[in-house]
């Protein structure tokens, strides 16, 4: 089972209204519980994963420090509307960097490729890579090392021009 299929699987899960899934072949095993199970485990994960979108509140007490900062959010929206996101595939926790020891994967400025590896996230304990799927440079970083993303949250804005 590759990184893919496992993806779909939590998916799956989490949108299906099960406690528990435990796939399992010759090879491979994979135990999947869910908060409706009642393990107080996994139902802390995702209430950090609420707290990203008012963690941008900090952004906005930036904005007041000087003035020029005023115009930076009329260039964010001048950003979304030219750049492209790379965009978390699953709930977890986003990382940098492969190993605390590593460099980055990934700076502004950086060149992207197809198949090129930009962060990891962490889910249930399984450390996934997540690539590139556009070519480009990396303008923006939008997520801070070791918090918790949610499915589908932009990662990276990758200008493809």
């Amino acid at each position: 089972m590759d990184i893919r299929e496992i993806q779909n699987l939590i998916k799956f899960v989490s949108k299906s209204e099960v406690s528990e899934v435990k796939y399992k072949t010759k090879d491979f095993e994979i135990t999947i519980k869910t908060p409706l199970g009642g393990n107080e485990n996994i139902s802390y994960v995702a209430q950090p994963a609420m707290y990203p979108a008012p963690a941008a509140a900090p952004a906005p007490a930036a904005a007041p420090q000087a003035a020029p900062a005023a115009d930076t959010p009329k260039d964010a929206a001048a950003d979304d509307s030219k750049y492209i996101a790379i965009k978390s595939p699953m709930i977890g926790t986003f990382y940098r960097k492969p190993a605390p020891d590593k460099d980055v994967f990934v700076n502004v400025g950086d060149e992207v490729t197809p198949g090129k590896v930009v962060c990891v996230i962490e889910a249930m304990k399984l450390f996934n890579q997540i690539e590139s799927e556009i070519s480009g440079k990396i303008v923006k970083i939008l997520v801070d090392d070791a918090t918790p993303v949610e499915y589908d949250q932009p990662l990276f804005l990758v200008d493809p021009s």
